[in-house]
């Protein structure tokens, strides 16, 4: 494990960036305190997924009530969220950071971490003034980012957070632990709202605190190796980042008022279960898992059921009347659906695929998956959804399955 001497990584957030990039693409909202919502025409029952600068200066934040953010601010503007604007606002964004220092990962559509070059680590304020200055002039003013700089990539996000927003920090390994202990808790990568508790549960409730601790405390209190990697990346080593897999791919949605019926919630269901299935297979994946959940008045449902190693929309869909079959003999006639969603599971490469022997040669099984790939390439050749098993029928709102989660970022073929 190594200990570098100086700073070695960049760390970018961009500030409000939903709100920040409608700002900019439409000149009416600038300077005004700006909600995105989820979706066109609804605004009760629902939140703001983020919120311009201005908003927050008035005290709003992510994930608030409507009706909570209007009482604060009344003057408030509430957009619908734009997320192929945003995917393709965060392609050029990337294209001009690259152009200044070579991007090491992307994190999230809004946070990236860079690895600092010899010229960087000479001189971090200017290279930094270089990125904000080329977003400024090449994509525009409106879009704005935070940058941290530290020894590792912990550490830069931590600092980060600390000038937002629009700031620069800079933690060299010799200015430590000093500044580090002037964090709340909730700055630390990993530690919300539950995880604070079980801290102060412990004794821990600065970042002094936090500091003090031993590694294999640190690993006993997150009840894993990460809490002990975390002991050592907030101390200064550079932690490789742990191999990730695939677990699942899934969608889920708010539904609208007039789709909160089983049937129009099916009519849903169908959709954003055949756009997981293109993501999967676009990756190369099969399914054992099919699982929906719902949320109702009073509480949720859930089912599943398994799929045998499946790709084709003919085998999700299937599964799917099976559990919609079962929902409507256990829920309530007339249960109001207000959001859900549809996850495919234990997943599988396609190199590493071992069928059940009596479904091996299912010549069925093998009809389907050729009539689905005859469809994709119709789709892809078309830019388009043009040929579809059964209905197709998207919710109003728009974007149903090209939502963007801070961890993903969709393609292009997500919006199709």
């Amino acid at each position: 494990m190594r200990k570098p001497e100086t700073i070695e990584q960049l760390y970018l957030d961009f500030d409000g960036f939903f709100a920040s990039v409608e700002q900019q693409a439409r000149p009416a909202l600038r300077g005004k305190p700006v909600g995105v919502i989820p979706m066109t025409g609804v605004t009760k029952n629902t939140c703001i997924i983020a919120c311009s600068k201005e908003a927050k200066a008035r005290g709003l934040g992510n994930v608030m009530q409507i009706d909570e953010a209007r009482a604060i601010c009344p003057e408030l503007v509430l957009v619908s969220q734009s997320p192929d604007l945003y995917r393709r606002a965060h392609a050029t964004l990337l294209s001009e950071i690259t152009a200044v220092l070579p991007i090491d990962a992307v994190k999230s559509i809004d946070e990236l971490t860079c690895k600092l070059d010899r010229a960087a680590v000479a001189d971090p304020d200017a290279v930094a003034e270089r990125i904000k200055a080329r977003i400024a002039a090449h994509v525009g003013p409106y879009i704005t980012c935070s940058i941290g700089m530290a020894a590792n990539r912990q550490l830069a996000k931590i600092a980060c957070k600390v000038n937002k927003p629009g700031g620069t920090t800079i933690w060299r390994p010799e200015d430590l632990p000093g500044p580090l202990l002037e964090r709340p808790l909730s700055d630390v990568p990993g530690v919300g709202p539950r995880m604070e508790t079980r801290l102060a549960k412990a004794g821990i409730v600065s970042m002094a605190d936090l500091w003090a601790t031993q590694p294999k405390q640190m690993r006993k209190l997150w009840g894993s190796v990460t809490g002990e990697r975390l002991w050592y990346a907030l101390h200064g080593y550079e932690i490789k980042a742990m191999p990730s897999k695939r677990a699942m791919y899934g969608h889920g949605r708010v539904l609208p008022p007039s789709h909160r019926s089983l049937d129009k919630a099916y009519e849903c269901a169908r959709l954003l279960l055949v756009k997981a299935a293109r993501r999967m297979r676009r990756d190369g994946y099969y399914a054992g898992q099919l699982w929906i959940w719902m949320s109702i008045r009073g509480g949720n449902y859930s089912d599943a059921t398994p799929l045998h190693q499946a790709h084709d929309d003919n085998a999700c869909l299937a599964g799917l009347t099976r559990l919609w079959s079962r929902a409507r003999q256990i829920l309530k006639p007339g249960e109001r659906i207000f959001r859900m969603g549809a996850v495919l599971a234990e997943l599988t490469p396609a190199s590493e695929r071992q069928l059940d022997w009596l479904l091996n040669d299912d010549r069925q099984r093998r009809k389907w998956e050729s009539i689905q790939a005859a469809m994709d390439r119709l789709n892809a050749r078309y830019a388009s959804t043009i040929v579809t098993q059964g209905i197709w029928s998207p919710p109003p709102g728009g974007y149903a399955g090209g939502k963007i989660s801070y961890t993903r970022i969709p393609k292009t073929e997500d919006f199709w």
